[in-house]
C-alpha cells in the first residue's frame, strides 16, 4: 500500500478529534480506527467514499476531499 492509497483516505484533523467514537462506528468497511484516543485512517481498498465519518463528526474533525465534476449537458439542478 503505497502514499496514493493514504491520501485518497479520509482526511483527520488530530487538533479537533475529541476521540469520541462515531466516525468508527458508522465506517462500515473499517477504514477508522482510534489510536490512543485518536481516529485515524487505515488505507482499506473497499473504502466506498460514502462520507458518513465526515457527517457524523460533532467537532468537523473528518474531511473526504473529492472533486465533483459536471460534464457539459449534465442538468446541475
Amino acid at each position: 500500500m503505497g502514499m496514493e492509497t493514504m491520501r485518497d483516505m479520509p482526511v483527520i484533523d488530530r487538533d479537533k478529534c475529541q476521540g469520541c467514537g462515531l466516525c468508527v462506528s458508522v465506517c462500515a468497511c473499517g477504514a477508522l480506527v482510534l489510536v490512543e484516543g485518536i481516529v485515524t485512517a487505515v488505507a482499506v481498498d473497499e473504502c466506498r467514499w460514502c462520507t458518513l465519518c465526515e457527517l457524523v463528526c460533532p467537532n468537523n474533525a473528518i474531511t473526504c476531499p473529492f472533486e465533483i465534476v459536471f460534464e457539459s449537458g449534465q442538468d446541475t439542478a
